[in-house]
C-alpha cells in the first residue's frame, strides 16, 4: 500500500507520537489528514494545508460520532489517543483502573465502532491502533495500563479477523518506551523520540505490516515475545519490580 494521495485520521494529534505520526504521514505524501484532539485548540501549528484540525474526544460517544459524520473519506485510521496511570493492583485507586480503560480500551472501541463502517462500505481501508509492549506481557508498575493495552490488542485480533473479507487491514502497533509527556516518568534510561518511532510507524502501515515493533525496546520484546513468552514475562516483571 502506498499513503501517497490517501485519507488519514490521527486520534490524540496535539503532542508525542500522535504529532509526529501525522507530520511523518504529511512527508508520506497523503492528500488530506485529520488531526485530532478534545480541544483543536492544543493541536501544534503543522504548517500544512492537508491537515485538518477535528475535535475528538475518544470517551464521549457524541464527539465520537460527530467526527465520524464530518471525517466521512478516511482511507486510514490510527487509533493512538491514550492515557497512562502507574500503580499495581492492590494500591492505586479504583478511579486509575477506569480512566485507563475508559480512554484505551472502551475509547479506541468507541472509535474503531464509528468509523468501521465507512470502510467496509467501500471494503477498503486500513486501520492503525496503538496498542503497547506492556499490552503483551504486563509490567507491575502499570497494571492498569497494560491491562488496558491487552485489551486493545486483543480488540485488534478480533477484528482482523472479522474485517479480513472485506478487504480491511488492521494492523496493530506496540511501541516501548517513548521521550513522550505520557511516558516521562517510565524508568527506562533509552526512550525513543517520537519522530523515531512515528517513522517507523508510518513505514509499516505503508508496507500493511500485521504488527508494527518501531523502537529498539519494542523489536527486543518482539524477539521475546515470538520465542519465549515466559522468558519476556519474567524481564516484564522484573523491570515492574
Amino acid at each position: 500500500m502506498t499513503l501517497s494521495n490517501k485519507v488519514a485520521l490521527v486520534t490524540g494529534a496535539n503532542r508525542g507520537i500522535g504529532a509526529a505520526i501525522v507530520r511523518e504521514m504529511l512527508k508520506a505524501g497523503v492528500a488530506k489528514i485529520y488531526a485530532t484532539a478534545r480541544d483543536p485548540e492544543t493541536l501544534p501549528a503543522f504548517g500544512d494545508q492537508r491537515v485538518v484540525p477535528l475535535r475528538l474526544d475518544i470517551t464521549n460517544d457524541a464527539s465520537v460520532n460527530a467526527a465520524a459524520e464530518a471525517a466521512g473519506d478516511v482511507d486510514v485510521l490510527v487509533n493512538n489517543a491514550g492515557t497512562l496511570a502507574f500503580g499495581d493492583y492492590l494500591d492505586s485507586n479504583w478511579e486509575t483502573f477506569e480512566d485507563d480503560m475508559r480512554t484505551n480500551f472502551f475509547g479506541t472501541l468507541r472509535a474503531l465502532r464509528a468509523f468501521t463502517p465507512q470502510f467496509v462500505a467501500r471494503k477498503s481501508g486500513t486501520i492503525a491502533n496503538v496498542s503497547s509492549v506492556v499490552g503483551l506481557s504486563a509490567v507491575p508498575m502499570m497494571a492498569g495500563y497494560s491491562a488496558s493495552k491487552a485489551a486493545v490488542h486483543s480488540i485488534t485480533q478480533s477484528l482482523r479477523g472479522t474485517l479480513e473479507k472485506h478487504n480491511i487491514t488492521v494492523i496493530g502497533i506496540y511501541p516501548g518506551p517513548i521521550e513522550t509527556d505520557l511516558a516521562k516518568e517510565v524508568p527506562y534510561p533509552e526512550k525513543a523520540t517520537p519522530e523515531y518511532a512515528a517513522a517507523n510507524i508510518v513505514d509499516g502501515i505503508a508496507q500493511g505490516q500485521t504488527y508494527i515493533f518501531p523502537d529498539p525496546m519494542a523489536q527486543q520484546v518482539e524477539h521475546l515475545w515470538s520465542t519465549d513468552n515466559r522468558q519476556l514475562e519474567y524481564v516484564a516483571l522484573h523491570l515492574g519490580g
